[in-house]
């Protein structure tokens, strides 16, 4: 049997491609990787996927064998092209050619009911994988797992726990959203052409009903960015032009630090979720009985 580098090789010579930069393009060679993400992705005939991305179709091809029906969500033209050539014998193939952050994926999920679940998969590029994610987060589809591969720094910051240098602003928002984790590191060396960095495949399974009571989303992540805007400085100092928007003081922000036992001298790097979550809902009364 071909071996995957073999085999990619072979078609980006057949169909004289080389990789876009500008699109992020680099192309997976590494087997065994491409078996774990079918594997951790819990993939079965009753499944829709969306692949994001998929480029050459080097994963894509696994994924029609194992998935119900894979909608390819493809930028590039010349991959489009490729994907229609290589798996023209395929009936549970549906190829769009669009930007994913322009597509309109309820209606993809609408028109595909008969699958029981639906599941993303997707090779991101690296300069606009934040945009995507936050996305297929915030827009509330009705996802249930997302399976991604990502840059190395971009899953170490998602996965991260309170107090460390990637802990942020993204590591809160996927947290809030789905329980997160780290399934396999993917060297550069598994990708032709090589990038200059590493690579993680991320399972992201989803919370198909609200886990936590937050009377106003939009505050708590406004109290979030706001105490990351300037990481290295106190929370309650780095929160106060936020909170002016509200009219609240800075002395009462520290009251109610203080009825949550927050010491006023730490950064917002420390503080959990939930303790976010406490800060944002009481900053959520202070606002209503003002208005």
């Amino acid at each position: 049997m071909i071996s995957l580098e073999n085999e990619t090789r072979e078609v980006l010579r057949k169909y004289g491609i080389v990789a876009n930069k500008r699109l992020g393009q680099n192309f997976l060679i590494n087997e065994g990787v491409v078996s774990t993400i079918i594997s951790k992705s819990n993939l079965t005939k009753e499944d829709l996927v969306i692949e994001i991305g998929p480029g050459l179709g080097s994963l894509t091809k696994y994924l029609l064998d194992v998935a119900g029906k894979v909608v390819c969500i493809e930028l590039d033209n010349k991959m489009v092209n490729i994907l229609k050539d290589r798996f023209l014998d395929y009936n549970n193939l549906e190829i769009i050619n669009d930007d994913i952050l322009k597509v309109n994926l309820n209606e993809i999920i609408g028109n595909n009911k008969q699958y029981k679940h639906v599941r993303v998969v997707a090779n991101l590029p690296y300069y606009i994988t934040t945009p995507i994610i936050m996305k297929l987060l915030e827009n509330k589809y009705n996802i249930d797992t997302i399976t991604i591969m990502i840059q190395k720094e971009v899953a170490d910051r998602i996965v991260a726990e309170p107090g460390g240098k990637d802990y942020g602003v993204l590591t809160l928002s996927v947290k809030y959203y789905a329980n997160s984790q780290i399934i396999t590191d993917v060297p550069n060396t598994d990708f032709i052409p090589v990038p200059s960095v590493d690579s993680a495949v991320v399972l992201l399974e989803l919370y198909k009903e609200k886990r936590y009571d937050v009377k106003d989303e939009k505050v708590l992540f406004g109290i979030i960015k706001g105490g990351f805007s300037q990481r290295r400085k106190l929370f309650s100092n780095a929160i106060e032009s936020y909170l002016k928007f509200y009219n609240i003081q800075k002395e009462e922000f520290v009251q109610i630090l203080n009825k949550h036992c927050i010491d006023e001298l730490r950064r917002a790097e420390t503080l959990s979720l939930e303790q976010f979550i406490d800060i944002a809902n009481d900053v959520n009364y202070i606002k209503i009985c003002r208005e």
